[in-house]
């Protein structure tokens, strides 16, 4: 019986000194490159930031709030009346800005100086295109599936790389974007 305790109580020591090293969340912040293509056959790339905190509930898994900013333009059919069919542009030139603020679960590991980790996060997304003295908005469901890995720089700081499949609902119609994003961690 004292045989037992002791064996456990030796590896309840070892587990609290295994979790000691599991860091309790992480905050993100860096560039974001999004290909978007809000026009089918007419992609092209935003840039702008993205930044995301993450508290551990377990000691593989988090929660995730992401935010991000992409900015950029494109090439947009133009809608014109019939009467001025002949004289009227094909297409105008946008100025776009998308903004998304997703939530979900982060499963992550650590192996020596490496933290690969995969996500599922859904949320709001919500993007402004203006051209030519006038604007159209629209906010729709948007969730990102993927992941990236964390390289340790030094205790306490890494380098993040991370690609999403970041898939919109815009103007009633479904856009699949690969979003890259790349910047610095801070682990606590």
């Amino acid at each position: 019986m004292c045989k037992t305790a002791a064996v456990f109580a030796t590896l309840l020591l070892f587990a609290s000194f295994a979790t000691a090293q599991i860091p309790s969340g992480n905050i993100f912040f860096g560039y974001s490159h999004t290909s978007t293509n809000l026009v089918p056959g007419q992609g092209t790339g935003l840039n702008g930031w993205n930044a995301s905190g993450e508290a551990k509930v377990l000691p593989f898994i988090g929660l995730v709030a992401d935010i991000g900013g992409v900015y950029g333009s494109q090439s947009l059919p133009e809608v014109c009346p019939v009467l001025l069919l002949p004289s009227c542009p094909a297409t105008t030139n946008a100025n776009l800005s998308e903004y998304n603020f997703l939530f979900g679960p982060r499963a992550s590991v650590s192996v020596r100086k490496f933290r690969p980790f995969v996500h599922a996060l859904i949320g709001i997304s919500h993007i402004r295109a203006s051209a030519s003295g006038s604007s159209n908005t629209d906010t729709s469901f948007g969730d990102a599936l993927g992941g990236g890995l964390d390289y340790h720089l030094i205790p306490l700081l890494a380098w993040r790389f991370q690609f999403d499949a970041l898939q919109t609902r815009f103007f009633s119609t479904t856009q699949t974007n690969l979003r890259f994003s790349t910047g610095l961690v801070v682990h606590f």
